[in-house]
């Protein structure tokens, strides 16, 4: 074998250089993957509930006799409810932490899932509701804030698409639930139905015991030291660990050469002072962050997931489908359609990037709401059975939830955990499920007196309409953030429309730096 003279190496073999080499992809953290899993195990709550109710409903109104107007009501106060639960965990997770918030959510939905299944009338049934709800409403904020905050940067859009896995999961649990306790006597089946929904949230309390806490919330308690040692489980490397400390600190008004187990923090990282700079003085970057956060929200329900998730048995049964058990039949088939393509989703968000699967996912939904709305319009005006517009319908409903599971349901969660300042993070994050939580309420307490009013077709249209507008508000004004730190976030806002421009920019400039100090490194080489 031939070697070169000068250096002996042999003249075949090229030495990598490891300034350019591409980097190894890392491996999944396991511990953040299972701290991840744990937290979003609440969502599992909200989930159960939301699929249990619309077939036990079939049952509970023989045994409670109800109004069409009271049904919508008892079926989507619980979202209202929840309000009360998001609001203040923005403030009991700065106060007690993330971890206990959890446990604390747990314990309220227990005692709402005893009272409704010993409910005997409507007013008993509407206080289990309305306990039921807050503890909804505490775990659909702290979930998606846990999670961003332990995961490391690259896997990130996978494990904060969790809650929604288990939210999809909680939802075929509860149609299983339906199918399952339907075969009961009509009085005692409803009430296993509902009951049967406190057994996951001991389970929960008991797992996020083997939790750690949130690093960035240990930090703004001045723990460092704690915070340091989650992070070196929590990241991919020890560099990453080192580099995610850093930034926190800076976030939370830490210098950065202090290396003390234990700091003071200025109070005002505590909550005071949160809202003022979130709603009353922001930041163009905090204001365009406010407006990506809380939109898309907003457009998550108002496209109407929560009305065919809520009544899939009673648009089957506009569809020409009259059998209760055939009708849970279809609502289970919704089920294991939804959670099979939410799990898809939680593989492709960090491959492929929030913006193209958001945007191609509003486009199917966008098809499909037409599809659902012209096969029941063509159902209701006409006298005969017609199998193929019947068909439309099963078919139309199942490609919504498919498509709505790919994009818009995990990303609206992933999204808006990981935009908000690490100081305004709790209360934006609950700001925004508070408006998730009030749209969908909106949206399910006014299904049957809107299709009532504008035909049930007419009330597929308007959501697609909806759903329109949604698709150019994420087009013009939602950055892709894939790959970025959470402290990263703020320089992609500020810009509004202009922030493909103002990233452009920005890209040139980093190129630009990279080149010279290129060209730098040759120069002192030579």
């Amino acid at each position: 074998m031939m070697a070169d003279g000068k250096h002996g190496v042999p003249s075949g073999h090229v030495e990598p250089i490891p300034a350019f080499d591409p980097p190894a992809k890392p491996k999944r953290n396991k511990y953040a993957l299972a701290c991840s899993f744990l937290a979003s195990m609440t969502s599992i709550l909200l989930g159960y509930d939301i699929g249990v109710m619309s077939g036990a409903i079939i049952y509970i109104r023989k045994t409670i006799p109800m109004t069409d107007v009271q049904k919508e009501v008892i079926m989507g106060i619980l979202n209202l409810y929840s309000l009360l639960g998001s609001a203040a965990a923005g403030r009991t997770s700065d106060w007690i932490g993330r971890r206990y918030t959890i446990i604390f959510a747990g314990a309220i939905f227990f005692a709402g899932a005893l009272l409704m299944g010993f409910a005997t009338n409507y007013a008993f049934l509407m206080v289990g509701r309305f306990v039921a709800g807050i503890g909804v409403g505490y775990a659909l904020m702290i979930a998606p804030v846990y999670t961003a905050e332990v995961a490391p940067a690259s896997s990130r859009g996978f494990l904060t698409s969790f809650p929604e896995v288990f939210i999809n999961f909680g939802i075929l649990l509860g149609y299983v639930s339906n199918y399952g306790f339907s075969k009961l006597p009509t009085n005692i089946g409803w009430r296993f139905m509902l009951g049967v929904g406190a057994i996951p949230s001991v389970f929960i309390a008991l797992a996020v015991l083997a939790m750690p806490e949130s690093p960035r919330w240990l930090v703004m308690q001045g723990r460092l030291a704690d915070a340091k040692r989650v992070l070196d489980k929590t990241s991919d490397s020890p560099e990453e660990s080192t580099l995610r400390l850093a930034d926190i600190k800076q976030a939370a008004g830490i210098p950065e050469d202090c290396h003390d187990d234990v700091v003071s923090v200025p109070k005002k990282h505590h909550g005071e002072g949160v809202w003022r700079d979130l709603l009353l003085r922001p930041t163009p970057a905090v204001r365009h962050i406010l407006i990506c956060g809380v939109g898309i929200h907003f457009f998550q329900q108002a496209s109407g997931i929560d009305s065919v998730v809520l009544y899939s048995p009673d648009i089957f049964e506009r569809a020409g489908i009259k059998k209760d058990t055939d009708k849970l039949l279809a609502t289970m088939a919704v089920g294991f359609t939804k959670t099979l393509f939410i799990l898809v989703a939680t593989f492709m968000l960090d491959k492929i990037g929030r913006r193209p699967l958001l945007l191609s996912s509003v486009a199917g939904m966008i098809i499909s709401l037409v599809g659902l709305g012209t096969g029941l319009t063509i159902i209701s005006n006409s006298e005969h059975r017609l199998i193929w517009a019947i068909a439309l319908c099963i078919g139309s409903v199942l490609a919504y939830v498919s498509l709505f599971s790919i994009g818009m349901g995990p990303i609206t969660w992933v999204y808006s955990s990981e935009i908000f300042p690490l100081k305004l993070r709790a209360q934006g994050c609950s700001m925004g499920v508070a408006v998730n939580r009030v749209t969908s309420g909106v949206i399910s307490m006014t299904f049957l007196s809107l299709s009532n009013a504008i035909t049930i077709g007419g009330a597929f249209f308007l959501y697609a309409a909806i759903a329109c507008v949604a698709w150019v508000f994420f087009y013009t004004l939602l950055p892709e953030t894939r790959g970025k730190t959470l402290e990263e976030m703020e320089s992609l806002f500020g810009t509004f429309f202009r922030w493909r421009t103002t990233a452009a920019t920005r890209a040139l400039k980093e190129k630009k730096s990279e080149g010279n100090g290129q060209v730098q490194m040759t120069s002192t080489a030579n």
